[in-house]
């Protein structure tokens, strides 16, 4: 505009000075005019022009960039694949700066995933890749470059490898998040990058593995005054290291959950002044809670949960966190009472606390009243304690303020007395109600008197009671609960139909679960999960139960006085992932209906009359852990599709009628950690591959008719040489363990046992001395021979061990005396020779049965006495003063044969010098002397 200004009054002044001229002169000027006009008009636009040619393209060196990011990359998905031609502002995510056509934004989250990044106006230069799947590809090193970037979030996209050190360039950068959602395996030796992130406010590594980075994490996260919210769970570390200065004057949120902490809770923690969430969850943190935990007036969620080192009282000066919005000390080894810490809560005026979880602790005494005054409660949890008494009835009265109530679980504590009515009253929120005692076994103690025309005032989805009295009849106030999603009573003491109007409020019940008492009635149209076990229901499986219940995931009616057959409708549970049906009257065949069930993991139906063979279709199950199909009529081979289930746990094909040779492929079933085909009619060797099952810890071959050698590499059974986890295996498997047959549940997983008894084995035992947690060996009734081998002495954990009826020759090992554990021998009915231990545990191993049958086998406590038992005996025989002297013929005869012992120690000696020689001589003659002075007294 200055330029049109100037030549404006340019020619104003020209005009002045010559106004007398004549009007070509005026024409002349206003011409001129037009002319200055026209050109600025065509440079505006010129300008204009040029300005939209520098936005269309993006800055070729950040073109170059992301195109290395492309190549650097696995995308399977194509989510890259519009990164083509030479605008790179036009590719899908890619948003360029209005005035410089710089890259400020990389939004590639995942499609399915909405982009909730908060932009809020705010011109954050920012890269989202989260959500995505590039399949292990490392993070591109490239990003580093884009140093005004302030938001960087990577998360869950499948990136392995190591974090790129150029990550220290990004000093704008403001959020970063690396969480890896557990998808991948990102990693970062050296932590130098993350101090340099100066203007860092969130940081997230969720899952990255810092466990070589020892305690930088603390020095280089403490450099960052930004910062105000640190997540580093599941990150491997291991360290507290103390801090001098603190330097999170900023921080509000602060996880280290799900890491190997091992130590004491750091003093520096409380010296974070305005830090409001605090998580140290699933760590090995150990010692009381400190008392300083209650100069943290800023903090409104802490989370000491699942720390099974954490001890000793609640402090109650906790109670005076007036601030506390979340409180979880749930799953440690805390003790005492809650009374004075729960007094103090209930005093704060303006208390805040919604959540208060104090579950699977060792909390005892009883639940104070002042419960009832946390007004602001949502969600408590008590469950697994110790709690004794009654249960408080301003919990839900009219004494009590919890209006608010959503979630009550006061589980697995040994309650006594009555529930009413009046512990509901005020409940009118409450969605989920969990009331048990401690132990399925124990007495019913918590009797539910509730009046049949009862109305509650809430409308429950979840509720879950057992092991409390709520029989005989069926509860009647359930009648208006037509929420419920999860419905259990178990072991109630309920012996009643299930009456037709429970049926009648049309539930959409996720889980049923009547166990444990004794219902009949039919069963609903639509669950989710059906357990109906140990009752007595009775009749066939409704034939259309597939149509019925289509989105049945998990399946238990076991234990009752079901008959008929297997319905083909199963087979369309597509969603089904446990099918339980034994221990009933089931007849027919195993119908071939398993390709339609691909989540299949567990089948269990064992101890019915089922016949016919094994279908092929369970060959299709390519998520089967767990197949118990024992005690049944089944005949024919085992299926070969069986090897395409490859991570099968457990085999239990025991007791039917199944032949030929067992399989070889079985060896390639390397997850196996049952097999057992006990009392079939397999016939033929034990296949060598069977010892490549490197996991196997029950191995039950009993009752068939094989022969030949047991191999030798049967010691190479690595999974009986390490201890088990106690992950919960599905049912229950039969063991014979001290001549007795047990039935195995929840600790299944302490049973390391071989029996390959009740065959025609023969060779010798081979060594076992790798099985070092083996606890029951059986071997009985086959045609071995050999000694028994030392090796067996050296299995420390060994509680039974059966060697009866073979052939078995030679001693006793002298070091079967150190199996500490062994509780039940049988080594009857060989050819064992020599004496019998007596000493450590084989001194309580005294039955004369274990032993008969070995007639060259002599002492106690067989009557048959060895050689030395008799010479002791004949010995002993005469008056006191006999055996006196008896006692010095002993003391004499020692001598003797020490002397002969020694002998030739000294006989060059003797020959040597000759005064020795006579001494010595002499010597021996008086000890000749002195005993036929003591065998002529005797005699």
């Amino acid at each position: 505009m200055k330029h049109d200004i100037s030549l404006h009054k340019g020619c104003s002044f020209h005009h002045q000075k010559h106004f007398r001229k004549t009007n070509m002169g005026n024409n002349q000027c206003i011409q001129r005019i037009f002319l200055v006009l026209l050109s600025g008009f065509l440079f505006f636009n010129f300008i204009k022009l040029s300005s939209c040619q520098s936005i269309a393209r993006c800055v070729q060196k950040e073109k170059e960039a992301l195109l290395k990011i492309k190549a650097n990359l696995t995308d399977p998905s194509g989510r890259l694949s519009s990164w083509t031609g030479e605008d790179c502002c036009k590719w899908e995510g890619v948003v360029c700066d209005n005035s410089t056509g710089n890259v400020v934004q990389l939004k590639l989250r995942s499609p399915q995933i909405p982009d909730s990044f908060p932009d809020n106006g705010t011109n954050y230069q920012l890269e989202d890749l989260s959500l995505n799947n590039f399949r292990g590809s490392t993070i591109p090193n490239f990003i580093g470059s884009l140093e005004r970037l302030r938001y960087l979030n990577l998360s869950g996209a499948s990136f392995d490898g190591n974090v790129p050190l150029s990550f220290g360039n990004l000093s704008s950068l403001q959020i970063l998040d690396l969480n890896t959602f557990y998808y991948s395996s990102l990693e970062s030796d050296d932590l130098e990058w993350l101090s340099s992130l100066s203007s860092s406010q969130y940081l997230n590594l969720e899952g990255v593995d810092l466990s070589k980075t020892g305690s930088s994490w603390v020095q280089a996260s403490n450099m960052l005054p930004s910062l105000s919210e640190l997540h580093l769970p599941a990150c491997g570390l291991f360290e507290f290291p103390p801090l001098s200065v603190v330097n999170f004057s900023s921080l509000l949120v602060l996880d280290l959950s799900s890491n190997d902490f091992n130590s004491s809770i750091p003093q520096w923690l409380f010296n974070i002044s305005k830090l409001a969430h605090l998580d140290l969850s699933a760590n090995n943190i150990q010692g009381n809670i400190p008392d300083a935990f209650a100069n943290m007036t800023s903090l409104r969620e802490l989370d000491l949960s699942e720390n099974s080192l954490i001890g000793g009282q609640i402090p109650k000066d906790l109670g005076s966190l007036c601030s506390l919005r979340d409180l979880d000390l749930s799953s440690n080894d805390l003790d005492g009472e809650i009374i004075e810490f729960v007094d103090r809560l209930s005093k704060c005026t303006n208390s805040s606390l919604e959540s208060l979880d104090l579950g699977q602790n060792n909390l005892g005494g009883f639940l104070p009243n002042s419960l009832g005054q946390l007004e602001n409660l949502k969600i408590l949890q008590l469950w697994g304690n110790l709690f004794r008494g009654s249960i408080p009835e301003s919990i839900g009265n009219f004494l009590g303020k919890l209006s608010h109530l959503v979630v009550l679980d006061i589980s697995g504590n040994p309650w006594i007395g009555v529930v009413t009515e009046a512990h509901f009253l005020k409940l009118k929120n409450l969605k989920e109600l969990h009331i048990a005692k401690s132990s399925l076994a124990a007495r019913l103690t918590l009797v539910f008197n509730v009046s049949p025309e009862w109305v509650p005032p809430f409308k429950l989805r979840y509720m879950r009671l057992r092991s409390c009295q709520l029989g005989p009849k069926f509860p009647a106030w359930l009648r208006n609960q037509n929420k419920l999603q999860t419905f259990v009573l178990r072991n109630t003491q309920i012996s009643d139909t299930i009456p037709e109007w429970f049926w009648q409020l049309d539930l959409s019940l996720y889980e049923l679960d009547l166990g444990y008492n004794q219902i009949s009635g039919r069963v609903p149209n639509s669950l989710n999960s059906l357990y109906l076990s140990n009752n007595s229901f009775s009749g066939p499986i409704p034939s259309d139960i597939g149509e019925r219940m289509p989105l049945l995931t998990d399946m238990d009616i076991s234990h009752n006085l079901l008959n008929g057959t297997v319905p083909l409708s199963i087979g369309r549970l597509s969603s089904l992932t446990t099918l339980s049906i034994s221990n009933n009257n089931l007849t027919g065949h195993i119908p071939e209906f398993w390709n339609g069930l691909p989540f299949l993991y567990a089948v269990d139906m064992s101890n019915n009359s089922l016949s016919g063979e094994i279908p092929s279709s369970l060959g299709s199950l390519r998520f089967l852990r767990f197949l118990m199909l024992s005690n049944n009529r089944l005949s024919g081979e085992i299926p070969s599709t069986l090897q395409n289930c490859t991570t099968i746990r457990t085999l239990d094909l025991g007791d039917n009628k199944l032949s030929d040779n067992i399989p070889a492929w079985l060896g390639k079933s390397t997850s196996l950690w049952i097999l057992r085909l006990r009392s079939n009619i397999f016939y033929g060797d034990i296949p060598s591959q069977l010892c490549s099952l490197s996991s196997l810890h029950m191995l039950d071959l009993a009752h068939n008719n094989l022969s030949r050698s047991i191999p030798s590499c049967l010691g190479n059974l690595t999974g009986m040489a390490s201890d088990m986890d106690s992950e919960r295996y599905e049912g229950n498997v039969l063991v014979t363990t001290k001549g007795t047959e047990y039935w195995y549940e929840s600790t299944l997983y302490l049973v390391n046992s071989i029996d390959l008894g009740y065959n025609s084995l023969s060779g010798e035992i081979p060594d076992l001395t790798n099985l070092s947690r083996l606890v029951i060996l059986n071997l009985s009734m086959n045609h071995l021979t050999g000694k028994i081998p030392d090796s067996i002495g050296s299995l420390g954990r060994l509680e039974t061990l059966d060697l009866s009826k073979n052939q078995l020759s030679g001693a006793i090992p002298p070091n079967l005396t150190f199996s500490t554990f062994l509780a039940h021998l049988n080594l009857s009915d060989n050819n064992l020779s020599g004496e019998i231990p007596s000493n450590n545990q084989f001194q309580s191993l005294n039955d004369p049965s274990i032993y008969v049958g070995n007639p060259a086998l002599c002492g106690s406590p067989l009557p048959n006495k060895c050689n030395k038992d008799k010479e002791t005996s004949d010995f002993t025989e005469g008056d006191d003063e006999d055996g006196d002297d008896f006692d010095k013929l002993l003391f004499y005869s020692s001598i003797a044969v020490g002397f002969i012992v020694g002998f030739w120690g000294v006989c060059g000696t003797l020959a040597m010098k000759k005064s020795w020689r006579l001494s010595y001589f002499g010597f021996v003659d008086k000890i000749k002397n002195r005993l036929m002075l003591l065998v002529f007294q005797r005699e």
